[in-house]
């Protein structure tokens, strides 16, 4: 089945079709710490939270696209946990550490091959990742700040619906506490204007500044005085950057790792230390000028992209983003038309490890889900 198969599937379509594929099945046979799940298995949990689903009091309310959304979160908020569970020596606990961020990466990359959307693909798996926050609400030192922070990832009022369903998705008599702690995540958000919307910073440079600092205030306005603007492009090789910088960014210089790697005469699987380095020196050369300019590279990892990002912030630049995302195949394809292809297995290692930018790093974020073709003459 294909994504818009499964989007008009009913629920119990939808799970026959999990239990027919590989990731479901290693659930089935993921054990679980009694403690938090006395009802068994992985699997057995995650199909209690989809029945809970369905009782919530709002889902008849949803939109269809939302219980879409919520359906697939609950699919896969414990995909990895096959992955990570492991057994304490002394204490014989189970447990699963990081299995949400490696189920981010699991959904991300299942749905992707499905031919989900972008837009709903990046929804269900970033509230993958941080579908457990909820629950541990009260144990922040500056609760409103992480309503705030994750109100510009997920829709606050998704995750307070799915962390109810994923409560109530198991035997543990002990839960009640922890719903109510959930109660607690959706007061502060209504209260602080994000339960159904991004926290509403008074300017794109404050919530760049909130995100940045290391004790953030949400009320902090800071000046604007900006030296210049850098576009950073983000895509997997192929995904059409260079088109959309010429014919969007056709006036700015472009510091281009391709370009210097050619200079270089570097291939792309060699080492890239040389090419990384020459890229610093001509973007330091740009920004002490206060000259506006595009980087253009794969960006495609947050660690990755942040020591470029933090460099142009270091120089008081306004920070554009953009990620390009065509479909996959035809993505092998555009590569394959290239001067010089990167090689497809390089380009699946790429795939795998792909984190998306978001509102969180830079001032404007531009994401495109087509692929660019040449104009006709």
């Amino acid at each position: 089945m294909n994504w818009e198969q499964l989007k008009q599937s009913s629920l119990e379509d939808i799970t026959a079709w999990a239990e027919s594929q590989p990731w479901c099945q290693a659930m089935s046979d993921c054990a679980q710490d009694a403690e938090w799940h006395s009802e068994g298995d992985v699997w057995t949990h995650t199909k209690m939270v989809l029945e809970q689903l369905l009782e919530l009091d709002e889902w008849p309310s949803l939109a269809p696209n939302e219980q879409i959304v919520l359906i697939f979160t609950a699919l896969f908020h414990d995909v990895a946990k096959p992955l990570t569970t492991e057994v304490d020596p002394e204490t014989g606990r189970v447990r699963s550490p990081k299995h949400a961020v490696k189920g981010e990466h699991v959904a991300r990359s299942v749905l992707r091959d499905l031919g989900c959307d972008l837009t709903t693909r990046e929804e269900i798996a970033r509230l993958v990742r941080y579908h457990g926050r909820p629950a541990f609400l009260l144990e922040r030192d500056e609760p409103t700040h992480e309503v705030a922070r994750l109100s510009w990832l997920v829709n606050n009022r998704l995750l307070y619906l799915f962390a109810l369903a994923d409560t109530r998705g198991r035997d543990t008599d002990s839960m009640t506490r922890p719903e109510e702690n959930l109660h607690y995540w959706k007061l502060m958000a209504e209260e602080a204007g994000c339960y159904d919307q991004p926290y509403p910073f008074a300017t794109d440079h404050a919530r760049f500044t909130f995100f940045r600092l290391r004790e953030p205030n949400l009320h902090y306005v800071p000046h604007e005085d900006f030296s210049c603007t850098v576009t950073l492009m983000a895509g997997l090789p192929g995904s059409g950057k260079d088109t959309w910088l010429s014919r969007n960014r056709s006036d700015l210089p472009i510091v281009s790792l391709d370009d210097i790697r050619s200079e270089l005469d570097v291939e792309p699987t060699d080492n890239q230390g040389a090419v990384a380095q020459l890229a610093k020196e001509r973007c330091r050369e740009l920004l002490r000028a206060k000259k506006s300019f595009a980087f253009n590279a794969t960006n495609t990892m947050i660690q990755t992209r942040g020591r470029w990002l933090d460099l142009f912030a270091d120089y008081n630049a306004q920070i554009e983003v953009v990620y390009l995302e065509p479909p996959f195949e035809n993505l092998l394809r555009q590569n394959q038309t290239r001067s010089k292809a990167v090689p497809e297995p390089v380009i699946h290692k790429l795939a795998d490890k792909c984190e998306p930018p978001t509102w969180l790093e830079c001032h404007s974020l531009v994401i495109e889900e087509c692929l660019y073709k040449p104009r006709l003459t």
